[in-house]
């Protein structure tokens, strides 16, 4: 047949496996692939850029000769083990994005005379919670009982990031890769990431996980870019992996986000983990886990406790989940001072508008109308 090409089966494959797909079920939707990979019949051209799209692969790859080692740039922690290799293909290609992104945005600065942050990697060679703690609090400029100047976890989130954001540190909320509905970013599978730099450093939380979780998520991630450790991390039943690194970070996040010994003065006389949250001003599930930390509670009871909890914000989700803003979604998930960066750079002239739809994942109307609104 015409248009018909010759391609490796084993790159098919091995596209098939990398993209997270079950054979049997793949070929039922993608009948033709059982025939390519038993030799029976060549697929064309038109067939193979729809196979590559529906594997999220470019198109390129499927000519190679034999499969790319494929290499995640940072560590992977899951919760049930350690460092792993092989992730899910939306939270692999979302890394790529943001490291690209921080690419470009690391070499922008740089000619533009930015100066190295003095907090990354500055308790690289300490393990002392509080000192890592006090020095996060002051650098982001806030105080202990910052929280509690907030009524709900919107508003308490929308002031940490901005204060996050003002020390040079980029965040970005989503929970899909780039805009695309289709690839979602399950909590079970990333919760987030941070990509460490001197200068550039970003952080990524899952939009899809509760509010309380992306707190815990967010703070979390600056302890990695305090102690200067990149990390990827599933962070399930929200407990760290059995990693010396992902341990400090999280009893890093603990502290900073309900001191230790203002806790245990609370619980003393008011044991009960509604009544904490209430005074902390974070959610009950960050206080039981600080409730396992300290001891008061068991791991049966956190893990009742946690399964519990997320029924209920699962539920919640499911009624909540009715779209929104895209623009304010947009905002979210490049991180305004990312943005801002690309608007000066374009404006300029240092950055072309091919470029920057692509590393805003913004086209046309959208782009000019995104920037439009925010500049």
């Amino acid at each position: 047949m015409k248009n018909e090409v010759i391609i490796n089966t084993d790159i098919l494959a091995w596209a098939i496996d990398r993209a997270g797909f079950e054979l049997p079920a793949f070929v039922e939707k993608f009948p033709n692939v059982l025939k390519w990979l038993a030799g029976e019949k060549k697929p064309t051209v038109k067939q193979l850029e729809q196979f590559s799209k529906k594997v999220y692969l470019p198109f390129g790859y499927l000519f190679l000769h034999e499969p790319p080692q494929e290499k995640l740039p940072i560590p992977f922690f899951r919760s049930s083990g350690n460092h792993t290799k092989k992730v899910n293909i939306n939270v692999y290609d979302t890394i790529l994005l943001i490291q690209q992104r921080q690419n470009w945005l690391r070499d922008y600065l740089k000619e533009n005379s930015f100066h190295a942050l003095p907090f990354v990697g500055k308790f690289q060679n300490t393990t002392n919670v509080k000192d890592i703690v006090t020095d996060i609090r002051r650098t982001l400029n806030i105080s202990e009982n910052w929280a509690s100047n907030f009524t709900t976890k919107e508003e308490t989130i929308n002031f940490l990031v901005e204060h996050i954001e003002d020390s040079g540190i980029i965040t970005v909320f989503n929970g899909v890769v780039e805009n695309n509905g289709h690839r979602k970013i399950a909590i079970e599978d990333c919760r987030g990431f941070v990509i460490v730099d001197e200068i550039a450093p970003f952080m990524f939380i899952n939009n899809s996980d509760w509010k309380s979780a992306q707190m815990f998520t967010m703070v979390h991630e600056l302890s990695h870019i305090w102690i200067g450790h990149s990390a990827a991390f599933d962070y399930r039943n929200l407990l760290p992996a059995n990693d010396p690194t992902e341990i400090l970070c999280d009893k890093v996040a603990a502290e900073f986000l309900v001191p230790e010994s203002e806790f245990n003065k609370v619980w003393k006389s008011h044991p009960e983990i509604s009544f904490v949250s209430r005074y902390f001003k974070v959610s009950e599930i960050v206080i039981a886990r600080r409730a396992l930390d300290t001891g008061k509670i068991s791991k049966t009871q956190f893990f009742d406790f946690y399964n519990d909890y997320s029924r209920k914000k699962y539920s919640q989700n499911l009624i909540r989940s009715t779209g929104g803003d895209f623009f304010a979604l947009t905002k979210k998930r490049l991180s305004i001072t990312f943005a801002s960066h690309i608007n000066n750079a374009v404006k300029s002239g240092k950055l072309l508008y091919r470029d920057a739809y692509k590393l805003t994942s913004l086209k046309g109307d959208t782009f000019q109308n995104f920037f439009t609104k925010y500049f």
